[in-house]
């Protein structure tokens, strides 16, 4: 892998890392319901799923979701409908202080949320085929330059978790009332319906 060229991916895949979306929005989220260490294990789910996808898209096997089109359109929607799920649900939600709910969920529900959360967007698929591969030295050794661009990528997105959910502890104080959190809640149960729609009529 040339220096040269990992040097100018960090900066764009930093970029795309901290874009804000609807992972990063429930890393805050729950950091600002469960705590930091919450956040960060739970973005473990999110990684998780990235780390598939990136797999897939180095064996190419990322093409054919591409190409076949029933396929993708069955995981669009499934990706849609849980993210209007979540939305519908936080949207009804009575939001109590935050020490109130602060244990009312394990790590390994909230892992398996961001795992279905990210799993379910085929668009990630489609950024890691379209953008890794623009990194990729085919003279080389393709494989090996995947792992290195794929392993930079799954670093990068662990700090955006972190960064993300140091901005959910901002949060936990700043509404620590019931009346703030629920205006709150309600904002990401419009971005994360916004998010939905998109996914759901988007012809990509």
């Amino acid at each position: 892998m040339e220096l040269l060229k990992l040097l100018l991916f960090i900066p764009a895949c930093f970029a795309l890392n901290m874009t804000p979306g609807p992972n990063n929005l429930l890393s805050m989220n729950n950091a600002r319901c469960y705590g930091f260490k919450a956040a960060i294990l739970a973005g473990c789910g999110r990684v998780l799923a990235f780390a598939v996808m990136i797999a897939l898209a180095a064996s190419g096997l990322a093409v054919v979701l591409y190409t076949s089109e029933t396929l993708f359109l069955l995981i669009k929607l499934a990706g849609a409908g849980y993210l209007l799920w979540i939305a519908f649900n936080l949207w009804r939600s009575d939001t109590s202080p935050v020490t109130d709910i602060e244990h009312s969920r394990n790590n390994i529900e909230l892992a398996k949320q961001e795992f279905a959360l990210a799993a379910g967007n085929p668009k990630a698929i489609l950024i890691f085929t379209a953008f890794l591969p623009q990194f990729v030295d085919v003279s080389a050794n393709v494989n090996e330059q995947f792992f290195v661009l794929g392993g930079t990528f799954l670093i990068l997105e662990m700090l955006a978790i972190a960064i993300y959910a140091l901005f959910g502890l901002y949060l936990r104080h700043w509404f620590s009332k019931p009346e703030m959190a629920k205006i709150f809640n309600k904002c990401c149960s419009m971005f994360l319906a916004a998010s939905g729609a998109n996914l759901l009529f988007s012809r990509q």
